[in-house]
């Protein structure tokens, strides 16, 4: 059968991108070697943070005597715990292939190869097929990158794929690599009671965010317990006894850390093993599939989108909205999501989310800005609910007052940043972000104590020193 549009990859970019193209009038066909929804639904995103909300209402039990309640043999189920995030995963998973059925989407079951411009074969458990199509897009994600280092290959060291698939409950985890997904795992076993090391490269922990975020973050974990090891090096894994070693350089002295497990959480890296038949291939750097502007590859008729292409964000409602702008463009159409705002969240308690640039990268291109911030203290909300440490950090262009960036590290900063995504795309003000009445008591209300406080306004904060 032809299609208008053959898909590889069922996952966020994928499946929306199909969806989109449908919707559009074309003829899509979707090719998935795995469950629909890719790594997010299955293996990433949706998982994590079903587990991290468990995890969050037993820390929050073992803790409520501050709240005036009391609770009698609080404890918690890994295996219901997972059983719960099945559940959740199946449902979301079910959702997506009666979209595919309602858009009237064809879902390939098998591994898709590209024969060529207008041809993909879908290899399945002993059969093999070819969908012919007038353009393909591949959107075939990224896994878990493993780097060469003795000892990765014992029992009990995992990626988080091998962590999520459950039900692991070690007593003692250490992670190597304090990005997203390091400091989202450590978040996660630490609520549950786990004792939690991190390994971190970099001289900081989330070395792509804000400093004070990754300040503030390694402040957190340090008063719960976590230990950090930054600039530091892991050397080998070895395995002695019942428990693994991992030992590590840091800061050029020689060190080391035991653990049930061990976490290798340092980055994804592009999946494109397999997908190109002998003799057709694509420009690639780093094993990363390059595109241009209207995500077409070398290759004319064959775009790429998400974690597959080089220089892209790994994140998967980036992966949707490059998937929605790639088929617009296909059609004709001209994109109807803006690209250049992403906004980034972590799900550690506080939540950390950000969008646009952060004064030090203002400062590096020399732009003239200026900042506004409210420490979260005098936020009621954030009384009522115990947050540690948190505050809300804006940046605006000192020249037109324009928003340029947005740093949360707060209850539902998940939440409050879209508000914030949409005012930097739209070149809003802080003037205009001052005029809008947000509501009391909320954590929304840190947003115009922060878009004063870059004029020298906040209500709730003491006045500047002069």
């Amino acid at each position: 059968m032809r299609y208008d549009l053959a898909v590889i990859g069922a996952g966020p970019g994928g499946y929306v991108a199909a969806i989109r193209a449908a919707q559009l009038g074309m003829k899509v066909a979707v090719i998935e070697s795995r469950e629909a929804g890719g790594t997010c639904l299955n293996r990433g995103c949706i998982p994590t943070k079903t587990l991290l909300h468990s995890a969050e209402a037993f820390d929050r039990m073992r803790h409520c005597e501050a709240l005036g309640l009391s609770v009698s043999g609080c404890g918690y189920d890994m295996e219901k715990m997972h059983a719960r995030k099945n559940e959740i995963v199946g449902q979301l998973r079910s959702g997506i292939e009666q979209l595919f059925r309602a858009n009237k989407i064809d879902l390939y079951r098998g591994t898709g190869i590209i024969l060529s411009a207008g041809a993909v074969a879908v290899k399945g458990e002993g059969s093999e097929e070819t969908v012919e199509a007038g353009k393909i897009l591949i959107a075939t994600g990224s896994k878990p990158a493993v780097p060469p280092v003795p000892g990765l290959d014992l029992p009990g060291v995992l990626t988080s794929d091998g962590l999520l698939a459950g039900p692991a409950d070690p007593k003692r985890l250490l992670i190597i690599g304090g990005g997203v997904i390091g400091v989202e795992f450590a978040s996660l076993y630490q609520r549950l009671g786990c004792e939690v090391t991190i390994v971190e490269a970099l001289d900081r922990l989330l070395p792509n965010m804000d400093r004070e975020i990754s300040q503030n973050l390694s402040m957190i974990f340090k008063k719960r317990g976590v230990s950090v090891h930054t600039s530091a090096r892991v050397e080998e894994i070895v395995q002695e006894g019942e428990a693994l070693v991992c030992r590590f350089t840091e800061k050029g002295k020689p060190g080391e850390a035991a653990a049930e497990r061990i976490l290798l959480a340092i980055g994804r890296r592009a999946a494109t093993e397999g997908l190109f038949a002998e003799g057709v291939s694509v420009e690639t750097e780093r094993g990363a599939v390059k595109v241009n502007e209207r995500f077409e590859t070398s290759l004319p008729g064959v775009y790429a989108i998400g974690d597959v292409i080089f220089g892209g964000v790994q994140l998967a409602h980036a992966a949707s909205a490059e998937g929605i702008a790639a088929v617009e463009g296909m059609a004709g159409e001209a994109p109807s999501v803006n690209l250049s705002v992403v906004p980034s969240c972590i799900y550690t308690e506080p939540e950390i989310a950000s969008a646009g640039i952060t004064a030090d990268e203002a400062k590096q291109r020399g732009a003239a800005v200026k900042t506004g911030k409210f420490i979260m203290t005098a936020n009621g909300k954030t009384l009522i609910e115990g947050a540690d440490r948190s505050f809300v950090k804006l940046v605006f262009s000192a020249e037109d007052d324009r928003l340029l960036g947005a740093q949360l590290m707060c209850p539902r900063a998940t939440d409050l940043i879209s508000e914030l995504a949409a005012a930097i795309a739209n070149g809003l003000t802080g003037r205009q972000l001052a005029s809008v009445i947000r509501p009391h008591p909320t954590f929304c209300e840190a947003v115009t104590e922060a878009v004063e406080a870059a004029s020298g306004k906040a209500i709730h904060a003491a006045p500047p020193r002069r």
